[in-house]
């Protein structure tokens, strides 16, 4: 089994920041990409950022200059770092890793649970 475990959302005023991060445990062979996604209520979920292996990063349009993807591969761990906030960012935010549980493994896709990520105007 493959758990995410995300943390550090919460209430922040426009022009704030925060910092999500979202471990991965159990069993784990290689995670080939991690990645962000958020949904906001009455919207379809969309993808906020990515991360491969290869720490090649990509960024939706709207967050490109203000948030930043990071991992931590000893920690099995991904971070977003979210710098000028605005109220259109908030949104429950998913993490989501594409991983082999062992080495012959097919890659599957796990998600999070979400953290909310509100900001006040």
């Amino acid at each position: 089994q493959v758990q995410l475990m995300e943390s550090g959302g919460g209430l922040v005023q426009a022009g704030g920041s925060l910092r999500l991060s979202c471990a991965a445990s159990g069993s784990i062979f290689r995670i080939n990409v991690s990645g962000w996604y958020r949904q906001a209520p009455g919207n379809q979920r969309e993808l906020v950022a990515t991360i491969t292996s290869g720490d090649s990063t990509n960024y939706a349009d709207s967050v490109k200059g203000r948030f930043t993807i990071s991992r931590d591969n000893a920690k099995n761990t991904v971070y977003l770092e979210m710098n000028s906030l605005k109220p259109e960012d908030t949104a429950v935010y998913y993490c989501q890793i594409v991983a082999l549980r062992y080495s012959n493994d097919y890659a599957g896709r796990y998600w999070g649970q979400g953290t909310q990520v509100t900001v006040s105007s």
